[in-house]
């Protein structure tokens, strides 16, 4: 019986789930035992098996069963047919293990997510591992009443069943921001007091009068955080948030897009100067964009927040940490600022999915006992599995939160310990900033130039909302628009700006020869215009230049079209991926696998590549890689190693969200 023919061995039905342990066994050499052949050794083992009508459980060692693990061998597929031995008793195996992530990007292949939105997501309470979870036998619950609302509805919590008593609930937050009403020194009497311009207790009114200006002072800064955020709110050293006044926005895409793109000309002539850093080619600035107003009086009003504090100005405690600044120092702070510029400017309450930390403050605070329940629920071990289908659905604001449980009243300096951060928003240039000037009230006027796409997510009321970022530049450009429609010549509309990256691998790697292919996708395109602008002016660079432009349908989201400058058609070429026909510009890059091969293999070549990672991004990848097979003969995974090599030398930038 050769090795082949045990596969066609007819054994007992009730013996079928132990082939596989006889393999296992017949791969045990007994040090002891006498050499037999292979198809003795074979019918022996199957006929021991086929004896018992009842499979035997495995023998001491593997325990009641043996569980397979995600580990691999190198050499589990190797079998010895010349000298097989009988079996000892089985012992559990030592399986080998193979590495399968070392670095991010190999997170970000396994996963299809990068690290950053993997930690996002995971809530960090072991949901995925299933750690806490009890069983639920003899499990004793209670009868819970769920909220009546269309914002609860909208959550669509799986909850069967609330159990009477829970485990694992997170603790309350520590509290880290303290509001505090700012008053008078015990020293100083009022003003209205006669006794203080009598000179009284020794108290003049020249030291009144220093003590209402400096307390007026660090009530009120000197601008108008209606435009900008207060100045504590500063991003790295040494920027500070500048508002740009918007010169003119329209609209890049038509009617029919699936998403709008907005283009901003953005007057910096009045930027601050000694930061020592200029508006480069390719840079990014950075947009300290505010919560949408409507929203911010929403949340105020849902924690009855008293209408006459909301603009007072109030004393900011914190024990530490950074916020609310952007970027820095983890340490305690004192200031003066607003309950309204806090919520609007420093803590972000709708881009972020819901934490425990979050829910726990809630629990804490909700009064009907219900809503209590199912709170401490979701941040107990028995809701761990709710919690998380709940965390990782689409995101769910504070105001829908809020609506939700209604009698959750928590106070809003102890929320503001639990929110995120509101993060500034970065936006590539779209021309040349070095040659972008205007003439008008007769001074010259510097201008820069963005491109912004609006990204929605669903929304349990209109359907829809629009990102923090994205959906302030919508507003102001929808509100500048409509102000010129109705007659206003020069429409006064900011944007809250900071010089932000001027070093990013875009505007580092940007050269002023060598050749270029640029390839990107949607709004990842913009910041290829100003490269070919800037290269354009040269004369020996006009045939130096190739851009890959992936759209939806050319006539409705075909950004840019014609502003490329000379010789666009000869340099550009547009690839439209409508649904059913068409390609994408991944496809693109293979078919002028030459042009590709040409440029990264010529002395200060460049192949740049900007847009969504997800889709675009790992497609251009893939297809950069069957270009280096196929023009160097390469292996994938020397391929693979020849493009790491360029991105090490500069000569591969993507720059992917």
């Amino acid at each position: 019986m050769t090795f082949a023919h045990f596969f066609h061995y007819r054994a007992p039905s009730n013996c079928f789930h132990s082939v596989f342990p006889l393999l296992l066994r017949l791969r045990q050499p007994a040090i002891h035992a006498r050499p037999r052949t292979m198809a003795a050794q074979i019918d022996r083992l199957l006929a021991e098996h086929a004896a018992a009508s009842i499979p035997e459980e495995p023998r001491t060692g593997l325990g009641p069963s043996a569980t397979p693990s995600l580990t691999y061998s190198d050499s589990s597929d190797e079998v010895d047919l010349e000298e097989p031995r009988l079996p000892e008793p089985l012992r559990r195996r030592r399986a080998s293990t193979r590495l399968i992530a070392q670095s991010p990007a190999d997170v970000q292949r396994i996963t299809g997510e990068t690290t950053t939105q993997l930690i996002r997501r995971c809530c960090g309470g072991g949901c995925c591992l299933g750690l806490g979870r009890p069983k639920k036998d003899d499990l004793e619950v209670e009868e819970v009443a769920f909220p009546d609302n269309d914002a609860y509805r909208s959550l669509c919590l799986k909850i069967d069943q609330i159990p009477a008593t829970l485990t694992g609930v997170c603790d309350l937050p520590e509290q880290t921001a303290f509001l505090q009403p700012l008053r008078r020194p015990s020293n100083v009497p009022s003003p209205t007091d006669s006794g203080v311009f009598l000179g009284a207790d020794g108290v003049t009114s020249s030291a009144v009068g220093d003590v209402d200006k400096t307390l007026h002072a660090l009530a009120l800064e000197d601008l108008d955080t209606r435009i900008q955020p207060p100045s504590f709110v500063q991003p790295h050293p040494p920027h500070h948030v500048f508002p740009a006044r918007i010169h003119s926005t329209r609209e890049l895409t038509r009617p029919g897009a699936e998403k709008r793109t907005f283009h901003f000309d953005l007057d910096v002539t009045n930027y601050p100067e000694g930061e020592g850093i200029d508006f480069k080619v390719g840079g990014a600035i950075g947009v300290s964009a505010p919560n949408e107003e409507e929203m911010v009086e929403e949340v105020l009003d849902l924690l009855l927040v008293p209408r006459f504090l909301r603009d007072k100005p109030v004393l900011l405690r914190t024990t530490k940490g950074r916020w609310p600044t952007v970027w820095g120092d983890d340490q305690a702070r004192e200031l003066v600022t607003t309950r309204r510029d806090l919520l609007t400017w420093c803590s972000d309450i709708q881009s972020y999915p819901p934490t425990k930390q979050i829910l726990r403050v809630l629990a804490e605070h909700a009064i009907d006992a219900n809503e209590r329940k199912i709170l401490f629920f979701l941040c107990s071990a028995e809701g761990q599995g709710v919690f998380c289908d709940f965390r990782t659905g689409p995101h769910v604001s504070l105001v829908q939160l809020l609506h939700a449980f209604p009698s959750a009243k928590p106070p809003l300096d102890l929320l503001l310990s639990v929110l995120q951060p509101l993060m500034p928003r970065f936006y590539s240039l779209s021309n040349d900033p070095h040659e972008s000037f205007l003439r008008r009230d007769g001074k010259q006027h510097r201008l820069i130039e963005i491109a912004v796409t609006v990204h929605e997510t669903a929304d349990w009321r209109a359907g829809s909302r629009t990102g923090v970022g994205s959906g302030f530049f919508q507003r102001q450009a929808l509100k500048f628009i409509e102000a010129q429609e109705r007659g206003e010549a020069h429409p006064d509309f900011a944007i809250p700006m900071f010089k932000g990256l001027m070093a990013n691998p875009l505007a580092k790697e940007f050269v002023s020869d060598g050749p270029m292919l640029l390839i990107g996708a949607g709004v990842g395109i913009a910041p290829f215009r100003g490269f070919v602008q800037r290269r354009l002016k040269t004369a020996n660079c006009a045939n130096k230049v190739w851009v890959l432009q992936g759209i939806r349908d050319s006539l409705v989201d075909e950004l840019y079209s014609g502003e490329w400058g000379v010789h666009e058609d000869e340099v550009k070429r547009v690839v439209q991926s409508r649904r059913g026909e068409g390609r994408y510009v991944q496809e693109e890059v293979k078919a002028q696998a030459d042009l590709v091969w040409y440029i990264v293999n010529s002395v200060d070549g460049r192949v740049f590549v900007c847009g969504s990672s997800k889709g675009m991004g790992e497609g251009v990848e893939r297809a950069l890689v069957e270009v280096a097979m196929d023009k160097g003969n390469l292996e994938r995974d020397e391929a693979q190693n020849f493009w790491d090599l360029k991105r090490e030398a500069g000569q591969y930038i993507a720059e992917t969200w």
